[in-house]
């Protein structure tokens, strides 16, 4: 657990210009694609639980987002959470949690 709150301090910067963060269309969709499939999986098809729990808006409202930035970078450690580390940058991390935060986005047509 340590490991998550120090790795939040350091994203904690970056959520502070949390508006600015650049990323491109086309990987916006392929983010929530991943998001939709590969955390779908362990945390239920829309996101309401399963083995882990529900990412829904209301579950999440009082959830620090670097915290979660953190969580989805490093994962959870003694837990079923994966890092996503290999797949993703710190500020895609942050933009999948402030997503997440903000109730997250249905999967298009176009991220297929």
């Amino acid at each position: 657990m340590s490991c998550v709150w120090v790795a939040a301090t350091v994203l904690l910067p970056a959520a502070g210009c949390a508006a600015e963060l650049s990323i491109e269309p086309a990987r916006q969709q392929q983010l929530v694609r991943m998001v939709r499939q590969d955390c779908g999986s362990c945390h239920g098809m829309l996101l309401t639980g399963g083995l882990g729990p529900a990412l829904t808006r209301e579950a999440l409202a009082d959830k620090p987002v670097a915290a979660m930035a953190a969580t989805i970078f490093h994962g959870r450690p003694g837990t079923p959470m994966p890092g996503w580390k290999p797949m993703l940058s710190e500020t895609e991390a942050l933009w999948i949690a402030e997503k997440l935060l903000a109730g997250f986005p249905a999967e298009t047509r176009a991220a297929r």
